[in-house]
């Protein structure tokens, strides 16, 4: 293994991984992780749904983005990633309506009905349907990328938590585990630890606030159809989705956090459970196994892509928020083009950094 990288990419999930992918052949990468495996975090606890009617303006063209390059994919591969797998909410009027957006389309009360039999008729009286949301196989993508990574030369780092960074010279000394690296451009893609790997090189934080969300596999009675549309209350109150013959259920929360390996809290997954089988007729049982992921996010909800402007060579791929696998491919391609100065005005990455300005914004605002 070298000491030497034109870039060194902290953090191990879909965003770090993803990027590693996108760089190959272009310059020399290590990526370094702090815990013993990759993806340990909020990257293992996707809900695995991509929706482009999901999140800002921004990060709907991000997902739109991702979700061409994933079907590029998948026309090439034996096995995809991406599987259709609509998208709907469910609610009141006026909540439907203000939090429908982009692809999302209103529905009557029947159609719903017809869609997801499981909804109990009395539970919501207006529905929004985004038909062109897909299901993520989200550890094959993952996979994907290490396997690309690493044949190409990638160097990939687990057991390493970074505990010195400075720059020197021209570049970057990383002190990582009992490993040494130097490198031209360290990239921070360290999610909820994002800030504190600012700090620990020398670099202004930003401000980036880990959330709670918290999820559950539980056993059911009425197994949902496998052509089920992912159902999520306006209110963000619950979502469900068919997993098999169970149920992915999450109270959809949004609880200020430190960042940590988050657990969930006593109680909070049986209140979900209680409400579920009040509005829906899915007979929810026993608990398979619960998780709780961190989703962190700047303070205007977009994610933050680009090299800061006091910290030479210090770039930012953080803020991902609940859209990390869902924008990742797209953020891969434009991080990737801003580090190796390659965006020109006739390429594909051009176009998505002329839409995307607000991802590019400056990172000393």
């Amino acid at each position: 293994m070298a000491s030497n990288y034109d870039v060194v990419i902290v953090g191990g999930g879909i965003a770090g991984l993803s990027l590693a992918a996108a760089l190959v052949g272009r310059c020399t990468v290590a990526l370094v992780e702090a815990e013993q495996s990759l993806a340990f975090h909020t990257s293992s606890r996707s809900a695995r749904q991509l929706i482009p009617s999901y999140g800002p303006a921004v990060v709907q063209e991000l997902t739109r983005r991702t979700l061409h390059l994933l079907g590029e994919r998948d026309a090439r591969a034996a096995e995809p990633i991406l599987t259709p797998r609509g998208f709907m909410l469910v609610g009141d009027e006026s909540t439907v309506q203000a939090e429908a957006s982009g692809n999302m389309h209103a529905i009557t009360h029947d159609e719903a009905m017809q869609l997801c039999p499981a909804l109990k008729p009395d539970s919501f009286t207006a529905a929004g349907l985004d038909d062109g949301s897909f299901g993520c196989n989200a550890p094959l993508l993952l996979e994907e990328h290490r396997r690309t990574a690493e044949a190409a030369g990638v160097d990939i780092i687990t057991g390493a938590k970074v505990h010195s960074a400075q720059r020197l010279g021209s570049g970057w000394q990383v002190g990582a585990g009992t490993e040494g690296f130097q490198s031209g451009v360290v990239v921070n893609a360290a999610g909820a630890w994002a800030d504190e790997l600012a700090v620990i090189s020398g670099v202004e934080k930003l401000g980036l606030q880990p959330y709670r969300r918290t999820a559950a596999i539980v056993n059911v009675q009425t197994p949902l159809a496998p052509e089920t549309p992912m159902v999520c209350a306006a209110d963000d109150t619950f979502y469900f989705r068919a997993e098999g013959n169970q149920v992915l259920i999450s109270p959809s929360e949004t609880v200020p956090s430190g960042a940590e390996d988050a657990k969930p809290y006593p109680g909070d997954v049986e209140t979900l459970i209680a409400k579920l089988n009040t509005v829906t007729s899915l007979g929810i049982g026993s608990v398979e196994r619960a998780w709780t992921g961190l989703r962190t996010e700047a303070a205007d909800g977009i994610p933050v892509v680009g090299f800061d402007a006091e910290a030479p060579g210090f770039f930012w791929l953080a803020g991902q928020g609940g859209y990390g696998f869902q924008t990742s491919s797209a953020i891969a391609e434009l991080a990737a083009a801003l580090i190796l100065g390659e965006v020109q005005d006739d390429s594909p990455e051009s176009r998505t950094a002329e839409q995307l300005a607000a991802v590019r914004w400056s990172i000393r605002r």
